[in-house]
């Protein structure tokens, strides 16, 4: 399946400082989106930076609802046929693994300041491909065994996990869903706890050690660019245990991206999860 023909861009909202490690992380994102919807038109967009250097949310659409209407008019006057383009000009979607209702309220003003039509879809998860993005994230920190089907063991693995996230009680519930189905991938125990809320990951620690975890592991439910300097630094020193990496551009993350901007187009279903091993 192909993009269909005058479909508006799929724009990434991306928040955080656009350091050359987030703007390389955004581009991998995209361009597994791309591969995924041949000819997709897609930008990205940054809620932070300098924005004579860096393409901001709004200036993006702004340019999305430009181009939209430039291509229509030179495919008129090459004497095409064409529909005249209605709906929004873009999709706009948020880099976002859980809800962060301060960051979405920004994407959402952005949109609003940029004036042109655009549709803001939910973030990523909860979701199944999530579940598995962790478990690999785990696995390749020698945290977690690759598939607990296998016969072997690894020294190294958690039998408690520490699910952490941004975003307040709001985000906490929410990937407390993927935290189940993370449980249910590796037969052990997974609490969420909040990275921005004073002692909620030392807190979901002690419960896990009280319940009879010893070694237990932190794993970000989060994509990278939202996440503070530091603050898993400082939650893996509350918590007493070793952390996984953040999810990053792991190629799931590309298609739940893509799957937000295909389901508000109506095009295409959500990508069914993994089956859990």
């Amino acid at each position: 399946m192909a993009a269909p023909e005058g479909a508006p861009a799929l724009v990434l909202a991306v928040p955080g400082t656009p350091s050359a490690a987030v703007r390389s992380l955004a581009e991998e994102v995209v361009s597994i989106a791309r591969s995924e919807l041949p000819g997709l038109e897609a930008a990205i967009g940054f809620l932070d930076g300098d924005e004579s250097e860096y393409p901001r949310l709004s200036a993006v659409l702004e340019r999305a609802a430009v181009l939209r209407v430039e291509r229509y008019e030179l495919a008129r006057a090459a004497g095409r046929e064409v529909a005249e383009p209605q709906g929004p000009a873009a999709v706009v979607v948020p880099l976002l693994a859980g809800p962060d209702g301060a960051l979405t309220d920004r994407i959402r003003q952005a949109v609003a300041d940029s004036g042109a039509s655009a549709e803001l879809t939910d973030v990523l998860g909860p979701h199944p491909l999530l579940a598995e993005a962790l478990h690999v994230r785990l696995s390749e920190a020698g945290l977690a065994r690759a598939d607990r089907a296998r016969l072997f063991t690894v020294a190294t693995a958690a039998d408690g996990i520490v699910l952490a996230t941004v975003g307040g009680e709001e985000a906490v519930r929410a990937a407390g869903i993927t935290g189940m189905l993370l449980a249910a991938r590796l037969a052990v125990p997974v609490m969420a706890a909040a990275l921005d809320q004073e002692g909620s990951v030392a807190a979901v620690a002690e419960r896990l050690r009280g319940s009879g975890s010893q070694q237990l592991a932190l794993a970000p439910y989060l994509i990278g660019p939202e996440l503070a300097e530091g603050l898993l630094d400082d939650a893996a020193r509350a918590a007493g245990c070793p952390v996984a990496e953040a999810l990053g551009a792991y190629p799931a993350v590309g298609k739940l991206v893509l799957a937000q901007y295909t389901t508000a187009l109506g095009i295409a279903p959500q990508p069914q999860g993994a089956p859990v091993h």
